[in-house]
C-alpha cells in the first residue's frame, strides 16, 4: 500500500515535465533546476516569481525578462522549454 503513495507524488512534476520538455508555466524552482542547465534554486526561483507577478509565459524568449537570464541561458536550453 504505501507503494501507491509514494507513486501519486511525481504526478506534479510529470505535468511540467513532458515529452522531454519543462513547462514553463507549471514547472516549480525544484524541477527547474534539476532539468535545464544553468539554472541554479536563485534562477529557478525567480522564474517562478516572475509568473507569480506576471502571468503565465507566452513564449520561451520571454525568460529573457527574468533578471539573471541572458540570451546564452536561454538558447543553452530552448529545446527544453515549452510554455504550453
Amino acid at each position: 500500500m504505501q507503494a501507491n503513495a509514494t507513486s501519486a507524488a511525481p504526478a506534479p512534476a510529470a505535468m511540467a515535465v513532458s515529452e522531454g520538455k519543462v513547462n514553463l508555466n507549471t514547472a516549480d524552482a525544484a524541477t527547474l533546476q534539476k532539468e535545464l542547465a544553468g539554472i541554479g534554486m536563485a534562477k529557478a526561483k525567480a522564474i517562478v516569481a516572475f509568473r507569480e507577478e506576471n502571468g503565465a509565459f507566452t513564449s520561451v524568449d520571454e525568460l529573457l525578462e527574468v533578471q539573471g537570464i541572458g540570451k546564452a541561458l536561454v538558447d543553452r536550453n530552448r529545446d527544453r522549454l515549452a510554455v504550453n
